[in-house]
């Protein structure tokens, strides 16, 4: 069996105006689509964050990539470090910026790497018979619980100038309001998305207002939820120490983690000497590189794992080996995706023994799919792991085509948060420590 094409589409879905450290969402979130075909007539797919670098370097990799036997994922990963001159895991890499400031990442290598991994895994599946949970290693789990995912938002659902009045994107009513700042718009968001999708853990994305505000709200989705319901907060890196440590205190058994309160490992370290709550990252420790820092700082106590940015699914399951040796609690990070990384999510959660907390989802925020039969459901919180082939789902092609065009149409080639939100707020700047 040998690859013998790879097709490459950019594609942008609806998007809605979601507030976040770095600004606000644009109307449209990009992604990339990978497809790899065999010499069999099977193809695989994988999914990674889009923009014109991550598309061009995919459509760079095509030459590399075309040959290839799937199942020499080694090999192919060799080939491509030696085709764009390195671009390990760590900080930074020869095709793109460095983890940086950002509450994003920019890595490019490392999204190259896992799409092209998650195809060849489906692909592999597919000529199997198998689940790709089962080419992991197996399953220890056959359902993956998500979070609910709260963003404080302007008013609009995303898609054409941030009005799409499309019914399949107007969801839960609550949550597509504009919200108050006072506490009961962010508890009226998380009923009316936890009763649409049973979600049973509540994260809250921080940094858009003042810390006491959000604190606030994390105090008041306790009294509304119980004690059984686990909270997040990530404020992504925008507080000072000072901060974090009063606004963790204020927060004293309240929280399941403190995500992200300040920036970089030795920041995060005396805020973690300071408090009880364990703290979690997805932008202090975000490579292999790191860790050695995190061991010595002893910089947080819990990983955000994601396979877009650690370099595919097995390096995924190398971080939970390292988290486990070194006593790190691991979760999932997300961002805004369609169902084949959602699927691709959950394949890898269902073959991680260590990865107990619930995932991270922007998921029940899009309104637009492109794998056949529409929009994947949760039950009761959880995406369910069938025993169907690969990642067990297959493109719509009508809607991926569309997608495409959309892509093409709406003049948007990276993320950037900060443009958009001086389109409602001019002047506004991004700083890495605002509070």
């Amino acid at each position: 069996m040998k690859i013998v094409e790879m097709r490459v589409t950019p594609i942008a879905i609806s998007d809605p105006p979601l507030l976040n450290a770095a600004g606000l969402h644009a109307p449209y979130a990009l992604r990339t689509v990978v497809e790899l075909v065999t010499s069999d007539g099977i193809s695989g797919i994988g999914e990674v964050p889009g923009g014109v670098a991550t598309t061009s370097a995919l459509e760079a990799a095509r030459d590399v990539i075309v040959g290839f036997d799937p199942y020499q994922m080694n090999a192919i990963r060799t080939a491509l470090e030696q085709r764009f001159g390195g671009g390990d895991t760590s900080r930074g890499d020869s095709m793109g910026e460095s983890r940086g400031d950002s509450p994003w990442d920019r890595r490019v290598f490392v999204h190259v790497a896992s799409a092209v991994e998650v195809a060849c895994f489906d692909l592999i599946g597919k000529a199997t018979g198998r689940p790709v949970c089962d080419l992991l290693g197996g399953r220890v789990r056959d359902r993956v619980d998500f979070s609910a995912y709260l963003f404080y938002k302007y008013e609009g659902a995303g898609g054409e100038l941030g009005l799409n009045t499309d019914p399949a994107a107007a969801g839960w009513a609550a949550a597509r309001q504009k919200p108050a700042l006072d506490p009961d718009g962010v508890v009226a968001q998380a009923r009316a998305m936890c009763d649409e999708f049973g979600f049973r853990s509540i994260k809250l994305k921080g940094g858009a207002f003042p810390p006491d505000e959000e604190a606030a709200a994390m105090l008041a989705l306790r009294d509304a939820f119980g004690p059984d319901v686990p909270l997040r907060l990530d404020p992504n890196a925008l507080w000072t120490v000072d901060t974090a440590i009063a606004v963790g205190r204020r927060l004293h058994g309240t929280l399941e983690y403190l995500e992200d309160p300040v920036r970089g490992q030795e920041n995060m370290a005396a805020v973690a000497k300071a408090l009880d709550t364990p703290l979690a990252t997805n932008m202090c420790t975000t490579s292999f590189d790191d860790i050695p820092g995190s061991v010595r700082h002893g910089s947080e106590q819990i990983i955000l794992s994601d396979h877009h940015f650690w370099g595919g699914l097995r390096a995924s399951l190398e971080l939970g080996r390292i988290c486990r040796v070194f006593g790190r609690g691991l979760s999932m990070h997300s961002n805004s995706h369609v169902g084949i990384s959602l699927a691709a999510m959950a394949h890898l959660a269902a073959a991680t023994p260590n990865l107990t907390y619930a995932c991270d989802t922007h998921y029940p925020w899009q309104s637009e799919e492109v794998v056949a039969g529409g929009r994947r459901r949760f039950v009761a919180g959880a995406y369910e792991v069938t025993d169907e082939p690969g990642l067990g789902v297959e493109l719509d092609r009508e809607e991926l085509a569309r997608l495409h065009r959309r892509y093409l149409e709406c003049g948007l080639t990276e993320r950037n948060d900060e443009v958009e939100m001086q389109k409602v707020n001019p002047g506004w700047k991004f700083e890495p420590v605002r509070w």
